[in-house]
């Protein structure tokens, strides 16, 4: 094939013909073993626009399409690469033992919604102290604006951010900037519109089922194929646009009964990538079983990933600060469960789940403090509530400044969400944008039902369906410059350079006292103490042997830890 030639390809094991159109021209394609058709065409420097059509069927999207320009429904596109540059020495960002991750959603992270706006805030997180920003996903999905989890096509970056292009220079600037850029993938399921996959093959099964419909064949009747789709689908936003890494959506959501899961064979291709290039990938995954099997090394029956989140982190410090008790927040609000979580990450390592009506969990042995995310605000714990309220929309800012080092000093891998650090006045809510109005109206349905094991009443649940819902959702930076946000501002960033300074913290000497009754907890964490007094009253905290200073208050009358700590009150000692 010479360099000119693109050869498009396409696996419809069932089918009995197939063509490429394009500009109206149905051109046949040759079947080859395994189902798979292919098509050699020569096309330039120009864009080709086309569509598969099989057994003669109306011409639908590629599967693996590059670049959905018209959105999901549309014809898929590819562009010819430039001239190849000289290949430069791989970006290394921070290893995860010194990571600060950060969440956040391209389309209301700024007022423009797009990558290239994206890039103008990266000074601001390095600044921050950023080294891994974690997008939510990117595939193209239905309508201009929603959070990404019901994409369809799953190699083509959704158009109302910008162009592979300008998602390929985002990267490049991050990179420049010394930060790991991680993008969140969905490997359990597809959007309802759009999902053209069950037309070219047995992508999924109703052997099993998800919360989203049937589940992806991964250990079926030619599930070969589906493994490598989702495989190759990784190792493609992995070396065509250079993300550092993944962060993989509900695995706990993913069936394979097979001898080798899912999990397990896609970390083994990305690992082998990585020899092949050099490069170092980090892989995490988020997951509500408290199952240490998915950062185990394969060789002890694990499935090799890197790191995973830790709800009950975020479910211990939300319960415990807001006193919240509907739903799952039932199985937490001691003061013993934030303090095993500062120590083990898990809440629940066996023991029996009220909300579960069941045990839950199993201890972390071996389970490294980097392996572990932690973080008391993300997409799903905002976004899922009813009206989309973020901590600091339900909290003074002692408390707030409480929870920041919490999670900051932790031994763990820390993850803030967008608007976090500074206490973002806007709520981040549920929004979508079907353009199949009967979906659309059953979505705004659904949203409105499925709060019923929380206090929420639906009647004024904000429409998913409704513009204003996704521009409400956006960051106002402009909070910034008022007094409280500047406070928390600057306390984030002072918690985030004791964690980066070396020798503050270390990971495998961490202390938790705490009194229950008194309210108040102690962490000391390698170099670096922390003093939590979580009563309204001014009360003594017992510090452990040391001669400690005073590196920073929440409270700017504490000077001495030889008085009593006000209310509320967090110091920071070295």
């Amino acid at each position: 094939m010479s360099t000119a030639s693109k050869e498009f390809a396409l696996w419809a094991p069932a089918a009995g013909t197939v063509s490429l159109v394009r500009d109206g021209e149905a051109l046949p394609m040759n079947r080859d073993e395994g189902g798979w058709w292919r098509i050699v065409l020569s096309p330039g420097e120009e864009e080709i626009r086309y569509r598969f059509s099989i057994d003669d069927g109306p011409p639908i999207p590629d599967p693996r399409s590059p670049w959905q320009p018209e959105g999901i429904h549309g014809a898929s596109s590819f562009l010819p690469e430039k001239k190849s540059v000289a290949k430069k020495s791989p970006f290394r960002g921070a290893p995860l033992s010194e990571a600060v991750f950060y969440e956040l959603h391209v389309g209301t992270f700024t007022p423009e919604g797009t990558y290239e706006a994206l890039a103008m805030k990266l000074p601001y997180l390095a600044d921050l102290g950023i080294t891994h920003i974690e997008l939510m996903p990117l595939a193209t999905f239905p309508g201009n604006w929603g959070w990404g989890y019901d994409g369809v096509s799953l190699y083509a970056p959704h158009p109302a951010y910008g162009t592979p292009a300008a998602l390929k220079k985002l990267i490049q600037d991050a990179h420049a900037l010394n930060i790991a850029v991680i993008l969140d993938v969905v490997y359990n399921h597809l959007g309802p519109d759009g999902n053209y996959l069950p037309q070219y093959g047995p992508y999924f099964t109703d052997r099993w089922k998800t919360p989203w419909g049937d589940a992806l064949n991964f250990d079926g009747a030619e599930s070969d194929e589906v493994r490598k789709f989702f495989f190759d689908n990784a190792i493609m936003w992995l070396r065509d646009y250079e993300f550092d890494g993944l962060r993989l959506d509900a695995v706990h959501a993913i069936t394979d009964m097979g001898a080798t899961h899912f999990l397990e064979e896609l970390m083994t291709n990305i690992a082998q990538y990585g020899v092949r290039e050099g490069r170092e990938f980090f892989i995490v995954a988020e997951s509500d079983l408290n199952d240490p099997r998915l950062v185990r090394d394969t060789t002890v029956g694990g499935y090799g990933i890197n790191a995973h989140w830790s709800d009950d982190f975020h479910h211990a410090l939300h319960a415990y600060f807001t006193g919240e008790q509907e739903g799952y927040y039932s199985d937490f609000g001691k003061l013993s469960q934030v303090a095993k979580a500062l120590k083990q990450g898990y809440v629940y390592d066996g023991e029996f789940s009220p909300f579960r009506k069941r045990r839950h969990g199993r201890a972390p042995a071996e389970v490294k403090p980097s392996q572990l995310v932690v973080f008391n605000q993300n997409h799903d714990q905002v976004g899922n509530r009813a009206f989309g309220e973020r901590l600091s929309m339900m909290l003074d800012l002692p408390k707030l400044k409480s929870i920041a080092a919490l999670t900051l000093l932790s031994p763990f891998i820390p993850m803030l969400f967008q608007g976090e650090e500074w206490g973002a006045g806007t709520p981040f809510q549920y929004f979508t944008n079907h353009p199949d109005k009967k979906l659309g109206r059953l979505v705004t349905k659904g949203r409105r039902s499925e709060f019923s094991a929380f206090n929420w009443k639906d009647a004024k649940i904000p429409d998913p369906q409704a513009e204003r819902t996704f521009k409400t959702s956006k960051l106002q930076w402009k909070e910034i410059e008022a007094e409280k946000h500047q406070e928390l501002l600057q306390w984030y960033k002072a918690l985030i350079r004791i964690r980066q300074a070396p020798g503050m913290l270390a990971s495998e000497n961490v202390d938790i006292q705490f009194d229950e009754k008194r309210k108040w907890l102690v962490l000391k964490n390698g170099k670096t103490l922390a003093l939590f007094n979580l009563d309204n009253g001014a009360q003594s905290i017992p510090m452990p042997p040391g001669d400690w200073k005073i590196e920073m208050a929440s409270h700017s009358e504490v000077l001495s830890l030889k008085e009593p700590l006000p209310a509320f009150a967090t110091v920071i000692c070295s």
